[in-house]
Parts: C-alpha cells; structure tokens; sequence
C-alpha cells in the first residue's frame, strides 16, 4: 500500500512574516494522525524557519533543488549534506523551471538525484512534457527519456526509495490540468518502466493541481498524491488538497 504524499512547492514566494502565517494556519487545520504524508518545499532561506515551526508537527520539508556536488567551489548551489543538516527530508530534482530556465539536462537531474540520496534526502524525481509535445504525440517518448537517465545513472533499485512527481510542462501555472485520465495513463506509464519495484513507488502528480480536481485525480490507481504550487501558497486551499488525498 503507497502511502499518498501531498508535497508544497512555494517556488519564489514567502517572507517570515507570511511564512509564519501560512504554516501556522495549515498545521491548526492539519492536526492529529493522517494517512497522507505532508511535506512542505520554500524558498532555500527560509528554510531554517520552516523547519523550526514544523519541528514538533506532522509536515516534513523539503528543497526546491539541490546541487550535484557535495561541496567545493560552486558559488551559489546548496549541497544535499547542508539541505539535510538544516533539516531536509526531500529535495526535488528536474522540476520543469529548473529545466527550461536554467538548461539542466536529464544528466544533470540524474547527477543531482544522486546526490540527494547519497545524503538520505528524498529525491522528488519531476518529469514531463511540453505543450508541443504532447500535441505531437510525444509525451510517453520523452517522460521515458527523462526517467530512463535517472535510472541509467542511479540504477533501477534507486527508484524504491524516490519520488516520481508527472508534471505536464504546458499544465504548470497555466490554470491548465491534465485530465485525470491523461494523467492516469502517464503514471501508469512511468510504474510500467520502474518494472518489478514500480508497484511500491509513489508517483504523485503536478500541473495546476486544486481542491476542485484533486480528488478526482487522486481517485485514479497510479496517482499518489501531488506536488502542488500555486494553490498550496493558499493554506485552506492545500489544506483540502491533502484531505483529499486521504
């Protein structure tokens, strides 16, 4: 049985002061024992912050990114070792914006989801298409590009103790959502490659995700949960968003 994981992306977004706010108001929403797991992704700085008001909560935290190497002269990255000793459970890898605006290539998403798991982080594994390439049918080729250099790198068995997160590249942001049965396929699709391990691996989905279409995404066998941005900047809305994945 996967257990669902509903995992916040705040992107380029938060203070302290609504950093506060926002997880005070979620965790006195999000109390007691859950099935889903929570875990909550903000900006690198505040990333003490958030680990100090969740500390003695059921949210974990995670980094929006993480660098390839461990350390050395690498002005501006943050290893997975110092993502982990501020307090770091996941670091997602490959997220789109990453890809698009800052050219990181499939090699190098497999670099970093390495060095994530070298230092016991979580890595949240982002794959997806392009409007233009859904359009030319091309969806399955390239999420399987994506994934097949992970596991080139890592090797399948890597696999079990990560994250697939499917996002559709033209559903990020845009208001725009994969139908639940686009998305269904494409999970099924990614555990389909995993092979024999794939059935114990949670894949969550990302793309526009909110309280109205969650639960019909998170009713289809292959989603396990999601990763969320805009919506979870919104504590009532990814409050529902995780009751939903229940």
């Amino acid at each position: 049985m996967r257990r669902p994981l509903v995992v916040a992306n705040w992107k380029m977004n938060g203070s302290f002061a609504s950093n506060s706010e926002r997880l005070q108001s979620f965790l006195a929403l999000w109390k007691g024992v859950h099935q889903a797991e929570v875990a909550v992704c903000p900006p690198t700085v505040y990333l003490p912050q958030a680990a100090e008001l969740l500390a003695q909560s059921n949210v974990g935290i995670g980094a929006q990114d993480v660098s390839a190497a461990d350390e050395g002269a690498y002005t501006g990255e943050i290893s997975a070792a110092m993502l982990a000793d501020v307090g770091c459970q996941f670091a997602l890898v490959g997220h789109s914006e990453r890809r698009e605006y800052h050219a990181e290539t499939d090699v190098m998403v497999a670099k970093k989801f390495v060095a994530a798991q070298r230092h016991k982080l979580t890595p949240v594994l982002c794959v997806g298409e392009t409007l233009a390439q859904r359009e030319a049918d091309e969806t399955l080729v390239v999420v399987g590009e994506q994934l097949k250099a992970v596991v080139d790198l890592a090797g399948r068995s890597a696999m079990s103790s990560a994250v697939v997160a499917y996002e559709p590249v033209w559903a990020i942001g845009t208001g725009l959502t994969a139908t639940p049965e686009q998305a269904q396929e494409v999970h099924a699709y990614i555990r389909e490659q995993l092979g024999s391990i794939g059935a114990g691996v949670r894949i969550v989905y990302g793309g526009s995700v909110k309280p109205s279409n969650a639960e019909e995404l998170f009713s289809q066998d292959d989603i396990d949960g999601a990763l969320v941005g805009g919506a979870s900047l919104v504590s009532n809305d990814f409050y529902s968003i995780c009751q939903a994945a229940e």
